[in-house]
């Protein structure tokens, strides 16, 4: 069975958003990809207080300085494409109103024929959870269950009524509604959320940072799976961030997806190669110069991890 490929959306300082985002997604589509993908960065804070991912001194890339909102991405590439998903990994639940972005996920779901995927997550960055104002950081956890359960009663039969720490919804009918039920996907990056994962989600999206890290993740989720009693199955997307370059990258030390397109397809072939992903996202928007360089770089890695029968 074939592997899916999605690919990530332009949305870093170097594109027109406007321009780019259709271009690429058309593209992508005529390529062959199966999807489409935005991810949530909503400020770059200068000086920055605390490092990526919140690791004490690990810089902030350059490339987070500007980035597109998600969904007026996917919106734009909605318009651009027919069959495509369109999916976000991650949208940071907590910067958002649980009622407000149920019901932008729903319309565009219903705007696109059903082709949204929700994959969600509660971020890092202190200083986005302060801009947003929605809740304060240690809610986290808290919050993106709410989201959740406010997504279930937004997305399903009229009249919705629902009754939180965030949100108070008297008996309404609230639409449009989806085409189809959203799949929603989750991290599981501690022992908390690989339950809400195991119990609520229909999907796992993990960064791929090795076959081995791949399999060991694959393997939790199946044992608590079983152990919670779930019975229908997990789907996997896997997200690589690659960092592509024109020439092989050289010498010790490559990071998975660093280097050429050979580089990066190897290391998709071993990935595949553990039977865990359904799909990878390949986001290469960050080392392009512009939509036609990524246009065709991602062309070329569609074609060459095809034929390496990825």
């Amino acid at each position: 069975m074939t592997i899916a490929l999605g690919l990530g959306l332009p949305q870093m300082k170097q594109y027109s958003i406007g321009r780019d985002v259709p271009l690429v997604a058309r593209a992508a589509e005529e390529t062959g990809y199966a999807s489409l993908w935005v991810f949530e960065r909503i400020l770059f804070p200068e000086p920055t207080t605390q490092g990526l991912y919140g690791i004490p001194g690990l810089p902030w890339p350059e490339q987070y300085r500007s980035v597109a909102d998600p969904l007026v991405t996917l919106t734009l590439a909605a318009a651009a494409s027919e069959r495509a998903r369109l999916g976000t990994s991650v949208l940071v639940a907590p910067l958002h109103l649980p009622f407000q972005l149920a019901r932008s996920l729903a319309s565009l779901d219903a705007a696109s024929g059903g082709r949204v995927v929700a994959g969600l997550g509660t971020g890092w960055s202190l200083d986005e959870y302060a801009a947003a104002s929605v809740a304060p950081f240690e809610k986290r956890g808290a919050v993106l269950d709410e989201l959740l359960d406010v997504c279930a009663a937004v997305w399903g039969p009229d009249p919705v009524a629902y009754e939180g720490a965030l949100t108070s919804i008297a008996p309404s009918e609230v639409g449009p509604k989806p085409a189809r039920p959203i799949p929603v996907y989750l991290p599981a990056n501690s022992p908390k959320a690989s339950r809400r994962l195991v119990d609520r989600a229909d999907g796992w999206m993990p960064a791929a940072t090795g076959p081995g890290a791949l399999t060991a993740g694959w393997q939790k989720i199946q044992a608590l799976a079983g152990e919670r009693g779930r019975e229908r199955p997990v789907a996997v997307t896997v997200r690589v961030n690659a960092a592509y370059s024109a020439k092989p990258y050289e010498g010790e030390g490559r990071r998975p997806f660093q280097g050429s397109v050979a580089q990066i397809v190897e290391d998709l072939a071993a990935h595949a190669a553990t039977g865990v992903a359904d799909e990878f996202l390949l986001d290469l928007q960050g080392a392009m110069r512009d939509a036609k360089e990524l246009v065709n770089v991602a062309a070329e890695v569609y074609e060459a991890a095809r034929a390496a029968g990825v």
